[in-house]
């Protein structure tokens, strides 16, 4: 990727990957994390794959993010303030109790993989590429993803 194609897909991408900071970090961090995350995709722009750049971007997005909760994390976790944060994902598509309470009993691993199915709209072969894993595992995971929510769903709602 030459750097006019680069450029492309900096403006093409920083609005989704700015939304996709939007649900996972504070909106003072915003800024400087699309910063980072692009600084990092123009360093190894070798390695993206042609034609699957914003899930390529999200890989790379998620592991931003987590290196920065860690420090945010280590640096004040005594004086971290729930309420100052942007809302998370699932505060943003929760309405019902019900959801609520479903959605915070799966693991991490179904809210990961069913976050970017339902709200950054990827494709299986797209959260694939997104969490490092096969196209495969992420079919496999993204259907038990979908059971365990229902079944969580069902079983809130029946209480």
């Amino acid at each position: 990727m030459n750097s006019q194609e680069f450029t492309e897909t900096f403006r093409q991408h920083l609005p989704k990957v700015s939304k996709y900071l939007t649900y996972r970090v504070h909106a003072n961090d915003i800024e400087d994390l699309a910063s980072r995350i692009f600084e990092i995709a123009w360093q190894k722009r070798a390695n993206c794959p042609e034609g699957r750049e914003l899930p390529w971007l999200y890989k790379i997005s998620g592991f931003v993010v987590s290196n920065h909760r860690r420090k945010v994390t280590a640096l004040t976790l005594s004086l971290f303030d729930t309420d100052a944060t942007a809302p998370s994902a699932e505060d943003l598509v929760i309405a019902d109790l019900a959801i609520k309470q479903a959605w915070s009993q799966l693991s991490a691993k179904d809210r990961a993989v069913l976050a970017l199915a339902a709200y950054e709209q990827l494709t299986t072969p797209e959260i694939a590429l997104a969490l490092g894993i096969s196209n495969n595992a992420a079919s496999i995971r993204l259907r038990r993803a979908r059971k365990n929510f229902d079944e969580l769903l069902k079983e809130t709602e029946e209480h």
